[in-house]
């Protein structure tokens, strides 16, 4: 149920209207204040605001002023939102914002979206974790003027050999590849996408290599707003069925269809 004393930080997904979830969109449909992240989310989504609802851009917004414009509508009995673009759970200060304003007893709610890094491996039709190549995702972002521990550098999470995808780095592409280089599994063969404005209608994918992928987004003139996609998932060479729906593997559900008992 919606309630007018809560705070609602809201997933906007990555871009594609109709890949935002019912809820948020009930919450659009009815909020009071929306503030939202700018140029990062696609315009179109916020045609299903009411017309007499109060829109902010965060871009242009401080930590401080935010938190004000949250607290304030909430407390004159106004329903406002935090809409984010993607997932609020990734690279989205929420837990900043959260912990103030439960400080004032203001109750907040998060609201999942679907990531761009979905958005972008729908897209390309990828499996990002596929049997015989890799189990993990690593999500990361670049070191520039936000630093990272030490033991998070590129070239320390590259050495897992692993599906990576880079959200904020595309703009410091040359210098991820070369971090990537330093760890050791990849290569200048291993598959690399670009993808920018995942599932907008502007949407760009690039693909290549470590060793060619930095010519072709130049020549694309992709700058930001793009994700970074690394692994052999992306072209995979050779990969390994699912035990699950192999018909000689027994599991809770299903027997074994063979002589034995895989």
């Amino acid at each position: 149920m919606i309630q007018k004393n809560t705070v609602y930080f809201v997933g906007s997904g990555p871009g594609d209207p109709e890949l935002i979830t019912i809820k948020a969109k009930k919450l659009l449909e009815i909020a009071d204040v929306i503030i939202s992240s700018g140029s990062l989310l696609n315009p179109e989504i916020l045609g299903w605001a009411k017309d007499e609802a109060s829109l902010y851009d965060a871009a242009k917004l401080d930590r401080d002023e935010i938190y004000e414009i949250l607290r304030d509508s909430t407390k004159n009995g106004k329903l406002a939102i935090r809409f984010h673009d993607g997932d609020p759970g990734i690279f989205s200060t929420i837990r900043e914002q959260i912990d103030k304003l439960e400080k004032d007893e203001i109750k907040c709610e998060v609201i999942p979206g679907i990531t761009s890094l979905l958005g972008a491996a729908a897209s390309m039709n990828l499996e990002l974790t596929l049997p015989g190549i890799t189990q993990t995702i690593i999500i990361t972002r670049a070191e520039f003027r936000t630093p990272v521990p030490d033991r998070e550098k590129i070239s320390e999470l590259s050495k897992h050999g692993s599906t990576m995808a880079f959200y904020l780095s595309v703009h410091l592409l040359d210098r991820v590849i070369e971090e990537l280089l330093r760890g050791g599994v990849y290569n200048d063969e291993t598959p690399i996408a670009i993808v920018y404005k995942a599932t907008w209608k502007e949407e760009r994918i690039v693909k290549g290599t470590i060793g060619t992928i930095s010519k072709k987004v130049k020549e694309e003139r992709i700058v930001k707003t793009a994700l970074i996609i690394v692994g052999d998932v992306i072209s995979p060479k050779k990969y390994e069925f699912s035990k699950v729906y192999d018909s000689q593997f027994t599991h809770g559900f299903r027997k074994s269809k063979g002589k034995g008992v895989v």
